[in-house]
């Protein structure tokens, strides 16, 4: 009860912030929110769409931006969208399954045949349709930000195949996918926020998370977890969104700018991630992490039954699945 109280303050805050940045100035400004770190490669990219923005418009239009959760969680930022009081985040795919049950697609494990499959799935027709899905729930989706693999790491053992999570407790995001995922293979998911994973971590409310090798490092959290063990069992990728309460209020020219923007700065996006896994794979290794590569099949055959439930349970969703295999 004290702890919903505080997120409510926390919430209340975070409003009155807000509003007291409204100005009157008559350059256009959208305040976009998100909990990353400013040396994470999406900070970047989101850093070259503000760039792009102010570009186009001459200076007329400016994205300010809030990383580290200033303005609160994922979650409290998606909120903060819905009721019009923050313009832009960038949220993962599966915290955004919570507001927009299509996308809980992205979180089915082993979903991708490999990255080309990836990328044609995202820029085509099935891509473009989900990330416009959200607008009845006022979110529009922007563009899609690369966020490579998801894999374990863990304090005190690597996970080499699945009984390796038996009685391990794992972080995870607010996202039922990912949490029967982490069930389906013998683990216990764990909901806790990105930023309060380190003290969980060092606490021990968590034994380990899985996420990619760029959010690792430049989280730090390799500093309690020296184990990485690259299962890569979800391709979840990141969605810039906007507000569709802002998004109503701009100019067809406003718009044209915002999203031509955001689509440049996916492509940038693209291209430093990549960068930036590698770098940080050198890094992990340097900084003692053991990084190893178990047999994927055995993690591919303990979600399987994932796919056998959502068939039956959630047929719509399904047919989503279907169609991005069928995409060559």
């Amino acid at each position: 009860m004290v702890n919903n109280c505080k997120k409510f303050f926390h919430f209340l805050v975070i409003l009155m912030f807000l509003a007291s940045c409204q100005g009157t100035s008559s350059k256009r400004i959208i305040k976009l929110g998100h909990g990353l770190g400013v040396t994470h490669p999406v900070h970047e990219a989101m850093l070259f769409l503000a760039e792009k923005v102010k570009e186009k418009s001459g200076g007329e239009m400016i994205v300010k931006i809030y990383p580290n959760q200033q303005l609160g969680s994922e979650r409290e930022l998606v909120e903060l969208l819905q009721i019009g009081s923050l313009g832009m985040t960038k949220v993962s795919s599966a915290a955004l399954e919570g507001f927009a049950p299509t996308m809980q697609v992205f979180g089915m494990p082993y979903l991708f045949r490999d990255d080309d499959h990836q990328k044609k799935v995202l820029q085509g027709e099935i891509g473009r349709k989900l990330l416009l899905d959200p607008q009845k729930y006022l979110l529009r989706g922007l563009c899609y930000y690369d966020s490579g693999k998801r894999s374990f790491y863990t304090k005190d053992k690597p996970v080499e195949t699945p009984e390796d999570l038996a009685g391990l407790k794992i972080r995870v995001m607010e996202s039922n996918t990912a949490s029967n995922m982490v069930r389906s293979l013998g683990g216990s998911p764990t909901p806790v926020s990105f930023g309060e994973l380190y003290t969980a971590l060092q606490q021990g409310i968590v034994d380990g998370a899985e996420n990619n090798a760029p959010s690792l490092y430049t989280s730090k959290h390799y500093e309690v977890c020296k184990f990485y063990s690259i299962d890569e069992h979800t391709a979840l990728p990141d969605v810039m969104i906007v507000s569709t309460k802002v998004w109503e209020s701009l100019s067809e020219q406003e718009k044209q700018w915002l999203q031509e923007a955001a689509d440049e700065s996916a492509t940038y996006e693209y291209k430093i991630w990549a960068e930036s896994t590698a770098e940080s794979l050198r890094e992990l290794e340097k900084a003692g992490v053991t990084i190893t590569y178990p047999d994927k099949e055995p993690f591919r055959a303990a979600v399987e039954s994932m796919y056998t439930d959502l068939k039956t349970q959630q047929p719509e969703i399904y047919r989503i699945v279907e169609e991005i295999r069928a995409v060559k």
